[in-house]
């Protein structure tokens, strides 16, 4: 083994003291980082209709709402919910897919949109499928501004509520005022 030329440092042995202190300063980095957060993070919806405020009010909670659909003691179930700002306002809303929570069967959907009322609480404001129409809806999304989603229903009376023999594509938008229905191009693959 080589010496070194030079003496041997007294202040290069790390000693309880420097742990101490390097403990001390990790601590003190630690609590300063949890006190000091950054700014919450905010979206706006693109497209023509957004609006330049950012969107910052909570979504509305579907658990606080009473739906309109006929249950009679079983109640109803929110099966999907999605949110997203439809009206462009810069408020979000949510749309929720409920149905009876019967136990077995194919109860039929109903899909309603939603908004942050007053101190009451949210509230529906548009129905997009009322329950009535015996449909069943899967493939639900919302984005862009629009609300997707893949109805399920019946030729006729007839036909066993356990199978549905119509599928229709449906997508719902904010125009004039009002939830506009119109069918969604179809995919296509390459």
């Amino acid at each position: 083994m080589q010496h070194s030329a030079v003496p041997e440092l007294d202040h290069a042995r790390t000693r309880p003291m420097h742990w101490l202190a390097t403990a001390t300063a990790l601590a003190a980095v630690i609590a300063l980082s949890s006190v000091l957060e950054p700014d919450p993070a905010t979206a706006v919806q693109p497209g023509p209709e957004a609006s330049a405020a950012p969107v910052t009010a909570p979504a509305p909670d579907p658990a606080a709402v009473d739906f309109p659909i006929e249950c009679g003691p079983v109640g109803t179930l929110v099966q999907q919910k999605a949110s997203g700002d439809l009206d462009g306002d810069g408020r979000p809303e949510t749309v929720a897919v409920v149905r009876c929570d019967a136990g077995s069967g194919n109860p039929p959907n109903g899909v309603y949109v939603l908004t942050q009322g007053t101190a009451a609480g949210p509230r529906v404001v548009a129905t997009l499928v009322d329950p009535k129409e015996r449909r069943g809806v899967t493939g639900f999304a919302v984005a862009d501004g629009a609300v997707t989603a893949t109805l399920l229903g019946y030729s006729s009376p007839d036909v066993p509520s356990c199978c549905p023999d119509i599928t229709e594509r449906a997508k719902w938008q904010w125009k004039g005022g009002a939830f506009v229905r119109s069918t969604p191009p179809e995919a296509r693959g390459v």
